[in-house]
């Protein structure tokens, strides 16, 4: 499935739960540096667009286009590999949590250099997937989408980009996946899983074994000992980057 067909079928209570995280988008921003243009690839439906600055969207999905709120960035659909635009257009180029979704991310990434002399992308770590209780005890299913995906450093390698880690607040304003690390009932809510493309992508099996397991060890106590932890902490380390170029 398409990031474009997935999109269609999952997003259109998207804006539910997904919504800018200002911690996490004065990371973003900053790392943006002096942009004054910025292409902003896999748009959604226009979290963490910056607002002082010229934005231009692309996104490929229909239904998320048209959630875009009024006076926000004007969007082309398009996809990432192929940016309908002439080299050196904008000033940065963007992405959040969106090239994992992308049928070729290197390519991608090269189109989003071609086109901007800065490029900033938020992505995670898919080596490191056991920083997450989720992933390590409960959605083994997720390692399997990443076979034959490049890693973090391939990605890094192909635009010469820097990493930064981005630590998750305990209280995320955006409910993207890794978002709930310290409030594990939010995964027990199926609206807070419609916003999570994750679900979708391992099927409806693996999320319902997944969500079975976790109301039960919360019940009998089994999860907060092994995460005990996590409890105390403000901010986590779940394996989410900034790539910077």
């Amino acid at each position: 499935m398409s990031r474009a067909q997935l999109y269609d079928a999952i997003g259109a209570t998207y804006t539910v739960t997904r919504r800018t995280e200002p911690r996490i988008a004065t990371q973003v921003w900053a790392a943006l540096g002096d942009a004054q243009t910025v292409l902003n690839v896999g748009a959604g439906t226009g979290s963490y667009e910056p607002s002082d600055r010229d934005v231009t969207a692309v996104e490929p999905s229909a239904v998320m286009r048209a959630q875009r709120p009024a006076g926000a960035a004007p969007c082309v659909a398009a996809f990432a590999e192929s940016l309908p635009f002439e080299d050196q257009s904008f000033d940065a180029a963007m992405a959040f949590a969106t090239i994992d979704h992308w049928q070729d991310p290197i390519a991608g990434l090269r189109e989003m250099r071609r086109v901007a002399r800065r490029v900033v992308v938020f992505t995670k770590d898919f080596s490191a997937l056991d920083l997450f209780w989720l992933d390590r005890d409960y959605l083994p299913e997720r390692a399997g989408l990443l076979v034959g995906r490049p890693s973090l450093a391939e990605l890094a390698r192909s635009i010469g980009a820097r990493v930064e880690p981005v630590l998750i607040p305990w209280d995320c304003a955006d409910g993207f996946y890794e978002a709930y690390w310290r409030r594990p009932e939010a995964y027990l809510d199926e609206d807070i899983r419609r916003g999570m493309s994750i679900w979708a992508r391992v099927g409806p099996v693996a999320e319902q074994r997944a969500v079975r397991s976790l109301r039960d060890d919360l019940a009998s106590g089994r999860w907060a000992e092994s995460n005990r932890d996590f409890v105390d902490l403000d901010a986590a380390e779940l394996g989410v980057r900034l790539l910077i170029a």
